[in-house]
């Protein structure tokens, strides 16, 4: 499998599979209609629900787009697994008995993979979001020269995140 700069091997991007953070593949048909059946399993949710559930269960390392969650309950819907309802303008997806009987099949979880380190993409995540809270900081409250020198920090750990790739 290539990676983005079209190395094999290398991790996906920003756009890759997982929400764009490691892993540089995208879900599987099977592993997304998996997915939703789990994250309907405790009780009814809309799509956007569907989403922030999948998210969640997977530890933020996944998040699923509405042109993937939504084409996928209307195929369960089709097919007898769920079952909607228009309630206040919202559509609402409820698992069928078929449903809860394919849901509760034990199933390893779709978005992760024997090898991935799951922890240490989330630990670099959560950096990558607190770097970006502290150059909001800086953008707002900074003085000029201070603003530079955020600038000057942030190209030199780019430089430097690209050069740890460049390492054999």
């Amino acid at each position: 499998m290539h990676g983005p700069f079209g190395r094999p091997g290398a991790r996906g991007g920003w756009g890759g599979g997982r929400g764009g953070w490691g892993g540089g593949r995208r879900m599987r048909r099977g592993d997304i209609r998996r997915a939703i059946l789990t994250a309907l399993a405790d009780q009814p949710a809309h799509g956007y629900e569907v989403m922030r559930r999948l998210e969640e269960m997977s530890g933020g390392l996944w998040r699923p787009s509405p042109g993937s969650v939504y084409p996928h309950l209307q195929m369960l819907e089709d097919e007898g697994m769920v079952r909607s309802r228009e309630d206040e303008g919202t559509r609402t997806f409820t698992l069928t008995e078929a449903g809860v009987a394919e849901a509760a099949t034990e199933v390893g979880s779709p978005w992760r993979s024997e090898g991935e380190n799951d922890s240490q993409i989330r630990t670099l995540r959560q950096s990558v979001g607190q770097l970006m809270s502290a150059a909001k900081q800086l953008s707002g409250a900074g003085e000029t020269a201070q603003v530079e020198r955020g600038i000057a920090v942030i190209q030199k750990a780019r430089k430097e995140l690209y050069q740890i790739l460049a390492e054999d």
